[in-house]
């Protein structure tokens, strides 16, 4: 009886530690890949009703989007500022109180406007390194 269960789980062992074939795929470029992914968002937009858009589309538009954004917000504190300031009614505290939210408002939107740059080159060289053609926006 000892003898059958160790032969058992000695044969169990021999098949599960038998190497299988690799069936390894030929390689595929960076070009059908891509494809690949702009079919999968065609097929995504097709299914959806959404517009049919490619990776560099979309990417372009969700940096323009949040940059947009973070535009308005500072936008948002160089008019409170201003607010502020045609409040203060001669206050000296308002006053400075003032000019600090515009000056920041100001430092803000240069680092937003210096971010999307950064964004953009970075997308770009990136889309043109693996060959893509370059982000609209």
């Amino acid at each position: 009886m000892k003898k059958t269960i160790f032969t058992v789980l000695l044969v169990i062992m021999g098949l599960s530690l038998t190497a299988a074939p690799a069936l390894a795929a030929a390689t595929r470029s960076v070009a059908n890949i891509q494809q690949d992914v702009n079919d999968t968002f065609g097929t995504i937009a097709i299914t959806t009703g959404l517009p049919d858009s490619t990776l560099e589309q979309i990417v372009g538009g969700v940096i323009n989007v949040i940059t947009g954004f973070l535009g308005l917000i500072a936008l948002i504190i160089i008019l409170w500022g201003g607010f502020v300031w045609m409040t203060a009614g001669g206050n000296e505290e308002k006053v400075a109180q003032a000019k600090k939210l515009i000056i920041t408002g100001i430092i803000g939107l240069a680092i937003i406007l210096a971010s999307y740059a950064i964004a953009k080159w970075v997308v770009d060289t990136l889309f043109t390194v693996v060959g893509v053609p370059e982000v609209a926006g």
